[in-house]
């Protein structure tokens, strides 16, 4: 499953900037299903210019694979790059339902760029088992 996040309202349209975003849902995902995991809803959402108040919201994305806006400052865009989420830029209005079916098919075809990435196993992961047991390893 990939996590991602959503800037959003009302949980149904890509609505807000990410700076000043009032809400994000996150949803997991994979080829098939999709499930929302949380809502995380900010109270102070004024666009003054401060950067502290990204903290929280990068925070906050941890564990997702990309995160979904109608605008995004270069600054927060630098510091989810850094912290491994891919910042994507939509039209304001945007269908989170159409968004997750547009990676839902692309994650069944064969995925490319960030998607690619975040949909490979993580090191450690229990396919390292089935690796092992390709190498030979037994008890």
């Amino acid at each position: 499953m990939i996590a991602i996040a959503f800037a959003s309202s009302n949980r149904d349209i890509v609505d807000e900037h990410f700076g000043a975003a009032s809400a994000f849902a996150i949803l997991e995902l994979d080829e098939t299903t999709a499930r929302l995991r949380e809502v995380a809803e900010f109270i102070d959402t004024a666009m003054d210019g401060h950067e502290g108040k990204l903290d929280a919201k990068i925070s906050l994305l941890d564990g997702c694979a990309a995160v979904y806006a109608c605008a995004i400052g270069g600054s927060a865009v630098q510091r989810l790059l850094a912290k491994g989420v891919q910042p994507v830029k939509v039209d304001e209005g945007t269908k989170i339902d159409a968004l997750v079916k547009q990676l839902q098919a692309e994650l069944a075809a064969g995925p490319t760029g960030w998607l690619a990435k975040a949909a490979k196993p993580k090191a450690g992961s229990s396919d390292r088992f089935a690796a092992m047991a390709d190498e030979g390893w037994e008890e």
